[in-house]
């Protein structure tokens, strides 16, 4: 793995552990300013909207376990299963598109819970 790699997959590392502890002031440095999120619920929204509507008000997660991590070319793939404070969890993947050493998208795909 070469070192941009390396780099880009501390930086879903550092994401996914912000997300948990709730920092997105963590996170907004690591975004480029046309950054766009999407999931089944969001289509194309730009980070204003994304720190709206996917940045829990409370604490919902107890933990995210990063079970694949793999760079390939601009984009990291990830795989995680979220485990919820009120004990369930769920499994997602997400494509996670870099611009350079910032994310510049991110497109989840809602897996099952388990």
């Amino acid at each position: 793995m070469s070192t941009l790699d390396n780099a880009r997959c501390d930086t879903v590392r550092r994401l996914y552990a912000a997300y948990v502890a709730q920092h997105p002031d963590v996170v907004g440095p690591m975004l480029t300013s046309d950054f766009t999120f999407s999931s089944p619920r969001d289509d194309r929204i730009d980070r204003d909207q994304y720190f709206k509507n996917c940045w829990p008000k409370e604490k919902i997660f107890r933990a995210i376990h990063i079970e694949h991590l793999v760079p390939d070319r601009d984009e990291v793939i990830v795989g995680y299963r979220a485990e919820k404070m009120d004990g369930s969890s769920f499994r997602n993947m997400e494509m996670i598109r870099f611009t350079g050493d910032r994310i510049a998208e991110v497109n989840v795909y809602f897996g099952r819970n388990v």
